[in-house]
């Protein structure tokens, strides 16, 4: 059974790139980056050999740790880049636990991550070649430091499902991971301040990691080499018992919720209250932004955008606190509008793909491509532009420049308007394996590759391109001190925005009236 899971995962990745030679494509040049990775991972490892001891074992314990981590959160920001098999479609197959487990796990690593992890992990050895012991050591430890990052990933992955099937879970989930991120600026910033010789900081700090659950592994081999073979012993049981304690932490979770389905529960509501369908015109692009601003504040999956647009500008606001002694520094809060509405409107791109089998009904009612893309953009509009505005101005009353706000507006409708008719088009050509409705709004679906993340950077530095004349205007008249060009950056936002939205929504609606049935068949393909 083992074997045979590991086979599917194969065999997933076979057919994605039999799908079309784009996709094929996709996954050769995702190969080639990560070779190249690993062969400078190979080669830095080979030449940590040659390095003094502290900076060897500094090193390899921070870059461990921060491996660990990274295994650890972003499977719960990433949707539809782990093509790992989906424990739910085995729930009628009665596969023994032990054997699931395993090959679920022995899975993960069939792909470019878990490759580069792996071979990377076992690679450490080469850091102590001149150590026989420790070398030996060193793949050994490498292998329980691969077991802690597939066993991490997946006991919080199958957590998080669990936890899913609360509604009230998945409407604060969001936010008990996200507004973490307000604080990023400050602690970056404060370890900065307080630190003046990293040469002196970093070993200390290893030293103190090598004790955790994310360094302990990692640091063994180091200790051999020094002779410190208590610590050795002791960090191996600490990173020993981190493995087992995740295995049982997947095994219980996974258990639970191949056993029980998640549920949505249902709330009654009394007639005559149309919420936002009571706003809008009774009109098919009406109906379209009524219900797709239902979605930004009913749908866990939306809430997400809405949470991180508004928090993560809060990097550019708070380090500003740091740069002038605490009395001022926040230029860049100016700017802070153009990044919120720059992240939330992006989201358009992906719209269509939420609607899941839904969007069926725009299908089977004959809704006029053009119709859906507007009504699709007024509901991005309402949402993004008013946050947009509020942080220009507050942007302007931090930096007490109110000469700059023109320009602020400028870039922020610029941004809003130009990205909403990209999204428009890209939303009407491709579909994305997002969550599917009901699901964790963390959990990743098989089907995407390297090329959909390609697509996804390409949109975003188009976006970037298109909003390029009103952003050199917004920098020459914030730094520049010219406000005439800020109440131009105004005029050009207005109006090669507006004219780029219209494009947009016009040729989006050509694209989405001709390929509706394609849309809804790859939307379907993804039950």
């Amino acid at each position: 059974m083992v074997a045979h899971l590991v086979r599917l995962k194969l065999d997933i990745l076979r057919n994605s790139m039999r799908r079309s030679t784009a996709q094929l494509i996709g996954v050769i040049f995702g190969g080639l980056y990560g070779l190249g990775i690993l062969v400078l991972m190979i080669a830095g490892l080979f030449g940590l050999s040659f390095a003094p001891f502290e900076i060897s074992k500094t090193v390899l314990v921070l870059a461990g740790s921060a491996l660990v981590l990274g295994w650890l959160i972003v499977p719960l920001f990433t949707s539809g880049l782990d093509m790992t098999l989906d424990p739910e479609r085995f729930v009628t197959f009665a596969v023994p636990m032990r054997q699931l487990l395993t090959g679920l796990g022995l899975a993960a690593l069939i792909g470019i991550p878990g490759i580069i992890t792996l071979l990377a992990s076992v690679g450490t050895a080469l850091t102590w070649l001149r150590n026989p012991l420790a070398a030996v050591a060193a793949i050994i430890c490498g292998l329980l430091g691969v077991a802690t990052c597939v066993l991490g990933s997946r006991a919080l992955t199958s957590l998080s499902s669990n936890l899913a099937g609360s509604r009230k879970f998945r409407d604060l989930s969001f936010l008990v991971l996200l507004i973490p991120l307000m604080f990023l600026g400050p602690i970056i910033t404060g370890i900065s301040q307080g630190v003046r010789n990293f040469g002196q900081f970093l070993p200390g700090f290893a030293d103190a990691v090598s004790f955790t659950p994310l360094g302990a592994a990692w640091s063994v081999p180091a200790d051999i080499v020094a002779g410190a073979w208590g610590q050795a012993g002791l960090k191996f049981l600490i990173a020993l018992a981190t493995a087992a304690l995740l295995g049982w932490l997947w095994k219980v979770s996974l258990a639970r919720a191949l056993v029980t389905p998640a549920y949505n529960a249902s709330k009654r509501r009394s007639a005559g209250k149309l919420g936002f369908f009571g706003y809008f015109p009774a009109t098919a692009w009406g109906s379209v932004a009524a219900r797709s601003l239902t979605y930004f504040f009913r749908d866990p999956r939306y809430i997400g955008s809405l949470v991180i647009a508004p928090i993560l500008p809060f990097l550019l606001v708070v380090p500003g606190l740091y740069s002038r002694g605490g009395g001022g520094g926040w230029g860049m809060a100016a700017f802070a509008g153009a990044v919120a509405v720059f992240l939330l409107v992006w989201s358009l791109a992906s719209d269509t793909s939420y609607d899941n089998t839904a969007f069926a009904l725009h299908v089977a009612t004959g809704v006029s491509g053009f119709s859906d893309r507007l009504g699709r953009a007024v509901a991005y509009l309402v949402v993004s532009l008013p946050l947009g505005v509020i942080y220009a101005i507050l942007g302007a009353l931090l930096t007490n420049s109110w000469t700059t706000l023109p320009a602020q507006l400028g870039l922020v409708i610029g941004i809003t308007l130009s990205g909403l008719g990209l999204g428009s088009v890209m939303s009407a050509i491709w579909i994305f394996n997002v969550p599917a409705p009901g699901d964790n709004p963390f959990k990743s679906r098989p089907g995407n590759n390297f090329l959909f993340a390609l697509l996804q950077m390409a949109g975003l530095l188009g976006l970037a391109v298109l909003a390029l004349p009103e952003f050199i205007l917004t920098l020459l008249a914030t730094l520049g001190n010219q406000p005439s060009l800020g109440w131009i950056s105004l005029l050009v936002g207005v109006l090669l925005g507006g004219a780029l939205m219209v494009l947009g929504l016009r040729i989006g609606g050509r694209i989405f009236d001709r390929r509706a049935p394609e849309l809804l068949g790859s939307l379907a393909a993804q039950k």
